[in-house]
């Protein structure tokens, strides 16, 4: 895993890369975490744990810089300002997609977003369609990022717990604002609440992320 600062506009944030060993080149997921997370939130680094075990590369960064961390402590609304987020995010989609990101240059890339982290991601694919490949998003919140929805070409998985039943709902209405034709799919953890802290209910999130990415990120 290495460690160093990814150009995202007017700032600079902090990312971790990891990259499978022993495999030959794959594709790269960009992760956007949470409300209130960051780059080592627990939950995404089993999730990207696993994908490299699966041969896919993984790109962990803060969507803030560590004074806006302090801010959002205190007022708790960058961590909401979507638009804000998805162009990080979308800029640092095009650094890895650039020669300066060196061995990750030139491969497919995918997104895997939490909460609001999805709905950067759902914003960020629709503005780039070129240029992500998959997403996955994972207790999102779609709603955050309605006026995208429809734009989103990439195939995406919303991973919901089934007792999370007001964000299940959320899901359930935004899918049917998706385009059916490419190839978007909805899948339910059954016991898991919206940490999916249950015993298992990540390790299944893992599973079906993987298996996503590998089907629909191009080799």
């Amino acid at each position: 895993m290495s460690t160093l600062l990814v150009p995202a506009g007017d700032v600079r944030l902090e990312a971790e890369i990891s990259e499978p060993v022993g495999e030959a080149p794959g594709g790269v997921v960009v992760f956007a975490h949470g409300s209130g997370s960051g780059r080592r939130s627990p939950r995404n680094r089993e999730v990207a744990a696993r994908l490299t075990k699966r041969g896919l590369a993984t790109v962990l960064f803060d969507l803030l810089t560590p004074e806006e961390e302090i801010e959002d402590l205190h007022t708790a609304q960058l961590r909401f300002n979507v638009p804000l987020l998805a162009g990080r995010l979308s800029r640092v989609v095009a650094w890895v997609r650039s020669e300066e990101a060196g061995a990750l240059t030139g491969r497919p890339v995918g997104l895997f977003g939490a909460s609001t982290g999805a709905a950067a991601a759902l914003v960020a694919a629709a503005s780039t369609p070129r240029d992500v490949g998959a997403v996955v998003s994972r207790g999102g919140r779609p709603d955050l990022a309605a006026h995208a929805l429809g734009a989103v070409r990439a195939p995406t998985l919303l991973i919901v717990g089934g007792h999370d039943t007001d964000v299940l709902a959320l899901n359930e209405q935004a899918l049917e604002r998706m385009d059916p034709g490419a190839g978007h799919r909805l899948a339910v953890v059954p016991g898991a609440g919206h940490l999916f802290e249950e015993p298992g209910a990540l390790r299944e999130v893992a599973r079906l992320s993987s298996e996503w990415f590998c089907s629909n990120l191009p080799e």
